[in-house]
């Protein structure tokens, strides 16, 4: 297993792994989540193309037998008033192929990333995780993440149910 920066030549299989995650995340909650679409394996790959070019950002990825299955994606964020929190390293991404799961790629892309935060002079490490995403929530755990914000969703107008759909209220709850 190699951990290594992402290079160019990488784009389209880190876009591919990016386009599985929005997906997972959108199945977790399509209201809260962006819905992928045609050309979303090309627009992750875009994306985290423009990303490697930023100071302050880094992105990872594990190769195993001379492919991509797994990726990172942090970054330094300033302080934020609006957060109440100082300057701190972010994960924004982690996400490992079904095939190289349970093999510990994610942990080691996770600490090549707070490795990298922590040459920089980061004093801590954010991130956010779906609340259905139970294995993620264990893995980040795991690794010394606590929870300190739970982020809650609410449509501006309540949303139609869909045929087939339970309503998020329990009987009684309103």
């Amino acid at each position: 297993m190699l951990i290594r920066r992402a290079e160019e030549r990488d784009l389209a299989a880190v876009g591919r792994l990016g386009a599985r995650l929005l997906r997972a995340h959108h199945e977790f909650d399509p209201l809260r989540f962006m819905a992928p679409r045609e050309n979303t394996e090309e627009g992750y790959a875009w994306f985290l193309g423009t990303q490697l070019r930023q100071d302050g950002v880094v992105v990872f990825v594990a190769e195993q037998a001379g492919q991509v299955v797994g990726y990172v994606y942090a970054g330094i964020e300033p302080q934020s008033w609006k957060e109440l929190r100082e300057e701190a390293g972010f994960i924004h991404d982690v996400y490992v192929d079904e095939t190289a799961r349970r093999l510990g790629v994610a942990t080691k892309l996770l600490e090549a990333a707070a490795d990298w935060l922590a040459e920089r002079g980061m004093p801590r490490i954010v991130l956010w995780t779906a609340a259905p995403n139970d294995a993620a929530r264990r893995l980040f755990e795991r690794l010394g993440f606590r929870h300190t914000v739970t982020e809650m969703t609410r449509e501006t107008r309540p949303a139609v149910r869909r045929p087939g759909r339970a309503s998020a209220a329990g009987p009684g709850d309103d």
